[in-house]
C-alpha cells in the first residue's frame, strides 16, 4: 500500500495574473538585478524561495499577456521595513521568450531604468 506522499506528484506551479497599467508602476515592479530580469508581485499568499510560479503579465499600453514560467527569488514579508509592500519577486527564466519580455519592459521604461527612484525590492 502506498502512502499519499509517495504517490502524489510535485505541486503544480501557482498561476498569477498581473496587469500593470502605468509606467511608474512597471518601474516600481521591475527587478533588473536578476540576471534575466524579474518582476515584483504584491501578494499576501505564502511562497517559498525557489517555488515555481506561472505568471501572466500585462504591460502598460499593451493588450498582450506575456506568459512567464519563473521562480520565486525574492520575498518581502508582511510588516517589512520602509513600508515596503508584501509580495514576491519572480525571476524570469533563461529562455528566448523571457529575453524578449525583458527587452520589451526595458524599452517601455527607457530612461526610467536609470532613475534613482526606489522600486518594490531595493
Amino acid at each position: 500500500m502506498s502512502t499519499p506522499e509517495a504517490s502524489s506528484s510535485p505541486p503544480r506551479p501557482s498561476v498569477i495574473q498581473l496587469a500593470i497599467q502605468e509606467k511608474a508602476a512597471l518601474h516600481a515592479a521591475y527587478i533588473p538585478l536578476f540576471a534575466e530580469g524579474g518582476i515584483f508581485v504584491p501578494t499576501a499568499r505564502e511562497y517559498q524561495l525557489g517555488m515555481d510560479v506561472y505568471l501572466l503579465l500585462t504591460l502598460p499600453d499593451d493588450s498582450q499577456r506575456y506568459p512567464v514560467a519563473g521562480k520565486v527569488a525574492w520575498i518581502t514579508p508582511a510588516g517589512a521595513s520602509g513600508g515596503r509592500t508584501q509580495g514576491i519577486g519572480i525571476s524570469f527564466p533563461a529562455d528566448e521568450k523571457a529575453r524578449q519580455l525583458k527587452s520589451r519592459i526595458e524599452a517601455i521604461l527607457g530612461a526610467h531604468l536609470a532613475s534613482d527612484r526606489s522600486n518594490q525590492t531595493v
